[in-house]
This record gives C-alpha cells, sequence and structure tokens, in this order.
C-alpha cells in the first residue's frame, strides 16, 4: 500500500513539474525556429537572439526593468532588514502582533486593488504638489519597495528567533557598540535570511506587470509592460529569447542562493555542536 502510495506521489509530482516547466521548454526551443511560427518548429536559427539584442525599444525595456528591480532589491533588503530587527525587538506582544498583521497585507491583497489605490495615491501626490505626469521611476520604485518589503521581513524573522541574542549582548557588555555589534555578531547570522529576501525582491520586482500597469508613467517603461502592448499584435520569436534569457538568469540566482543557504545552515549546524 505505502509503495502504491509513494508511487502515486511521484507521478504526481512529475505531473506537476511537467505542467510548470513544460511551457517553458517550448517557448525555450521556439526561440531557437528559424521561421517566427510559433506551432511549427522548421529548422534550428539563432536569428531571434540576434534581433532581440538588436532591438532597441526590448533592450531599453529592459534596462529599465534591471535598474528597477536592483533599486527596489536594495531598498527593501535595507528596509526589511531594519523593520525585521525592530519588529524582533519590540517588547509589547500586541504592538509585534499588529505590525506584522499590516505587514502582512500587502501580500494577502490582490495587485490589481493595490496597484489601483497606489495609482490613486500618487495621482494625489501630484496634485497637492501641483505637478503633473508624477508617474515614473519614482513612483514604481515605492510600489515596488511597498509589496516587496514583506517577503524580506518574513525571510529575515526566523533567522532572528533562531539566534542567540546573548551573544549579542555579551558582545555589547564587552565594550562593543551596539551598532558595530549588531554588524560583527548578527548580521552573519542572519546573512542568509537576508541574501533570501534580496533575490526574492529581485524576482518579485523583475516580473511584476499588474501593479507597474498601473504606476508606471510614459516615461519609463518596464519589460512585461512592453511585452504586454505587442500582445496587440504578433509577438515575434525574439521575445520568446529575451524571456528565455531572463529565465536562465533567475535560474543561476535561485541555485546560488540555495547553495549560500545551505553552507549557512552547514556551517550552524557546526557552530552548534
Amino acid at each position: 500500500m505505502k509503495n502504491k502510495l509513494s508511487h502515486g506521489a511521484k507521478f504526481y509530482m512529475m505531473l506537476i513539474l511537467v505542467f510548470l516547466y513544460l511551457p517553458i521548454v517550448v517557448m525555450a526551443m521556439f526561440s531557437f525556429n528559424e521561421s517566427a511560427s510559433t506551432y511549427v518548429f522548421s529548422g534550428f536559427s539563432t536569428k531571434w537572439w540576434g534581433e532581440m539584442f538588436s532591438n532597441q525599444a526590448a533592450m531599453r525595456a529592459l534596462y529599465n526593468t534591471l535598474v528597477l528591480a536592483v533599486a527596489t532589491a536594495i531598498c527593501s533588503t535595507a528596509l526589511g532588514t531594519l523593520a525585521a530587527v525592530g519588529i524582533f525587538n519590540a517588547k509589547n506582544r500586541l504592538y509585534k502582533n499588529a505590525i506584522m498583521t499590516v505587514t502582512n497585507i500587502p501580500m494577502m491583497n490582490p495587485e490589481i486593488v493595490t496597484g489601483i489605490s497606489m495609482m490613486l495615491l500618487f495621482a494625489f501626490a501630484g496634485v497637492v504638489v501641483n505637478k503633473s505626469n508624477v508617474l515614473g521611476f519614482g513612483t514604481l520604485l515605492i510600489a515596488h519597495i511597498t509589496f516587496s518589503l514583506p517577503y524580506v521581513i518574513l525571510n529575515i524573522m526566523p533567522k532572528l528567533k533562531q539566534f542567540d541574542m546573548n551573544i549579542y549582548e555579551a558582545a555589547v557588555d564587552l565594550g562593543c557598540k551596539p551598532v558595530k555589534a549588531f554588524f560583527k555578531v548578527v548580521m552573519p547570522n542572519i546573512a542568509s535570511g537576508i541574501l533570501t529576501g534580496l533575490v526574492m525582491s529581485f524576482t518579485l520586482s523583475l516580473d511584476d506587470f499588474i501593479i507597474s500597469y498601473f504606476t508606471n508613467g510614459p516615461s519609463f517603461q518596464t519589460l512585461p509592460i512592453y511585452i504586454f502592448s505587442m500582445t496587440k499584435k504578433r509577438v515575434k520569436p525574439d521575445m520568446y529569447a529575451l524571456s528565455t534569457l531572463i529565465f536562465i538568469v533567475i535560474f543561476i540566482l535561485l541555485i546560488l542562493m540555495n547553495i549560500a543557504q545551505n553552507k549557512a545552515n552547514k556551517k550552524g549546524k557546526s557552530e552548534s555542536k
């Protein structure tokens, strides 16, 4: 009976993996298609990859997306680390629970609600400061930090709970300044959580469409919005090549992140022994 269940579980897991990754494999395969067909593979060619790099509008949108994602990851990680430490050190349990509930709202809230509400907020702010065309890189960055911040906090909080704060207090008692003690003692122990939050906020910003659609302006266009504008016409295989390239980069980042987490976990176990 157990063997049947294990075989069934393996088949179910394989089915899920095929369902999730087969479309990506098909997309990558047709990025090397000789013709522009999306359903007939007529021959192997790299011409669409060449056209991808020669498409100035797509490269500009990719550049904007990467700049936005990097800025979001850095700002979200810095603010999220400070917020996680502040929440963890809060003495009032009711206050801590209330802050964590508020932190979880952007994760549970539908993205379209977040996007529309932030668009209205930015439009109102533009009226207050008497400025038209307020939407742009700044509004996109604020919006992306808003929905990325909870993920950073939730990745760092478990690491803080695992850390023995007596070590930090001992460092302070021995004459180390609190800020220096934090960077020397606490930071190395929560580094894996910070790294996870950094990569997660980067990937969330990289592929966001709904919130970006409502908070971007005409002067700054991200790649998801650029690809969406192309769906009104016919999407050429050069966009398949670009999407494949982004997937490969994200896949490599996730592998590196998992390697770093495994090393940190092994280091923590060896130190605890």
